[in-house]
């Protein structure tokens, strides 16, 4: 399990630094658009094939199921993409290495479960460094890079709450077969909310690497990857599956170095050893 767990980790490092080099190219919405559509089209040959994946859903879980599509495709995965479009691929991923954190403060404010001590003070340390990160250049409420971090931040609140909401439906009806359904509500919440963005779609300034880049972020990342997660979340608590997103930092400032040339400041260091600290700390706790 722990296994799949790193293997889920480096794809979804590899969607940073992909996602950060499609969106230079492509408007994220246009991204979402047939990164839901492909997905969703996996899902449904993938179920067409493998019938015994296949559920019967009861009446009293579609609406959870629409809220799993919700909090996917048109928050979390819109959120990211535009994230990535504004700001570096290593800053959203140490943003989406809060969830732990973040897991725990909704437990907190809507489960109203009790934190100890050490998870107060791991909380509060990885957002002292969130906020070092996020002043690196300065509070500019109106500068792209801020912006980007502040949606990189919702993005994975949103994925905090995907995955508290869908942990139960996927110990009941599988991590495969709820990531599917996820992914087809999803999409169909997304399409009305794509019309009215009126996001012209211009197919010949899709390049052939756009295309492979988009088929990653379909298939692998909210396919293979989304599954994993839901896989794992069926086996093991939502906490010891939330730390492993302390890996994705490290793997995606490793493949930005490499391939986009990032080179990591003092402050997104200090800001970094912070977060994943605080998080160790509370999954300690």
């Amino acid at each position: 399990m722990y296994f799949l767990l790193l293997i889920q980790q480096l794809i979804a490092s590899g969607t940073h630094i992909i996602g950060k080099s499609l969106t230079l190219s492509v408007t994220p919405s246009v991204v979402l658009f047939f990164r839901a559509l492909i997905v969703s089209s996996a899902y449904l040959i993938f179920f067409a094939i493998f019938k015994s994946f296949t559920k019967k859903i009861e009446k009293k879980d579609w609406w959870i199921f629409l809220l799993m599509g919700l909090l996917n495709i048109p928050l979390n995965q819109f959120l990211f993409l535009n994230a990535l479009e504004r700001t570096s691929a290593p800053n959203v991923a140490l943003e989406y290495a809060l969830t732990p954190a973040f897991v725990l403060i909704i437990a907190r404010i809507f489960l109203k479960e009790r934190l100890s001590k050490l998870k107060t003070i791991g909380v509060s340390v990885a957002i002292g460094g969130t906020i070092i990160i996020l002043s690196e250049k300065g509070f500019d409420f109106s500068s792209q890079s801020f912006i980007g971090d502040c949606l990189g931040l919702c993005a994975s609140f949103s994925w905090a709450l995907y995955t508290i909401v869908g942990r139960k439906q996927s110990q009941k009806y599988g991590g495969v077969f709820s990531t599917g359904i996820s992914m087809f509500t999803g999409t169909l919440l997304y399409l009305p909310i794509f019309y009215f963005l009126d996001t012209e779609i211009v197919l010949d300034s899709i390049s052939t690497v756009n295309w492979m880049q988009i088929l990653y972020l379909g298939v692998m990342t909210a396919g293979v990857g989304y599954a994993i997660w839901y896989y794992a979340l069926s086996k093991l608590e939502a906490g010891k599956v939330a730390v492993f997103n302390n890996i994705q930092p490290v793997f995606t400032t490793i493949l930005a170095t490499i391939f986009l040339s990032h080179v990591p400041s003092i402050g997104f260091a200090i800001g970094g050893v912070l977060i994943i600290s605080g998080v160790i700390l509370t999954q300690k706790g």
